[in-house]
């Protein structure tokens, strides 16, 4: 089934070359079906491309998919043009009245800050506390995961002596959660963060369960047992050049990183690199919308 976007959205010509099955919102209108409602709140610096990697794999599943971006109204974005948030973006203000099956909340690169330091935190509170009432599900993503894990449960972050950068293999745990239905027993999912949450805090919550492992990058999956809310301490929407462009960009500006790891054939930076995550990801997303979402939420909302 298509995923249902703006027909101006530049994400659209993209995907519709990838043979991602999109529909315009007139079309969509005259389907005799209940379309899914996902609401994406993008915190990422470079929003188009955070667009378009997350509509990929949401335009992957057979669920028909309505879509709605949210943006922070405190704060001012200097890589995404006034006029593209005008014209494709709500704010929480906007939608507070509206009811949504899923929920995406990104990453943003503010790891080095405490949460209540970040300028539109209060914000962010506000917008997790809409979605307990709101939304039936919702996709922490990076440090959405680890934000959304300190104000639902209080699980702090914490400072790595050095960047988890790369692609690391993952166990899975307990092959009977929906959510890892049709997983293999190593997966791999890309990394790129300074701050880490430790496995002994997320034990220590009854509501709380682990779903995945990596021995090189920790906790990397998860769920609250109702699976209300779902944690991704990596980036699997990530395209296969993404970790290549935060290298070539950390290096232009002299900072200090290493390669990342598992990531060049032989360690090659000139080398093109491998996508060996793409696959899962797809099937996270899938898993996500049918079990979390789709069979959770109600047909009309009260």
């Amino acid at each position: 089934m298509p995923i249902n976007i703006p027909s101006h959205l530049p994400a659209k010509g993209i995907l519709e070359k990838e043979n991602i099955f999109v529909m315009e919102e007139e079309r969509a209108y005259h389907q005799d079906i209940r379309p899914l409602n996902i609401v994406i709140l993008n915190l990422m610096p470079q929003k188009e491309k955070a667009e378009t990697q997350f509509l990929r794999l949401l335009g992957n599943s057979p669920l028909q998919v309505n879509i709605t971006f949210l943006h922070p109204k405190t704060h001012v974005s200097k890589n995404t043009k006034q006029e593209h948030l005008k014209n494709f973006y709500r704010t929480i203000d906007e939608v507070q009245q509206r009811k949504y099956d899923g929920m995406i909340i990104t990453g943003a690169p503010i790891e080095h800050l405490d949460f209540e330091e970040v300028t539109y935190w209060k914000e962010i509170e506000k917008i997790m506390e809409w979605s307990k009432s709101n939304v039936t599900s919702t996709l922490h993503v990076c440090w959405g995961a680890m934000a959304g894990l300190y104000y639902h449960y209080n699980v702090p972050k914490y400072p790595l002596t050095e960047k988890c950068f790369g692609v690391f293999p993952h166990h899975t745990f307990n092959k009977k959660v929906p959510l890892l239905r049709g997983f293999d027993d190593l997966f791999y999912v890309p990394h790129s963060r300074y701050t880490m949450t430790n496995k002994e805090d997320i034990d220590a919550i009854d509501e709380l369960e682990i779903l995945s492992l990596s021995d090189e990058a920790g906790v990397s999956l998860v769920a609250s047992k109702d699976r209300k809310h779902i944690f991704v301490t990596g980036h699997p929407e990530y395209d296969s050049i993404t970790l290549k462009e935060e290298y070539d960009r950390d290096i232009e500006k002299g900072i200090k990183i290493k390669l990342p790891l598992n990531y060049y054939p032989n360690n090659d930076p000139t080398a093109q690199p491998m996508n060996l995550w793409r696959s899962h990801a797809n099937l996270l997303f899938n898993n996500w919308l049918n079990y979390c979402v789709y069979q959770n939420t109600p047909f009309i909302w009260e």
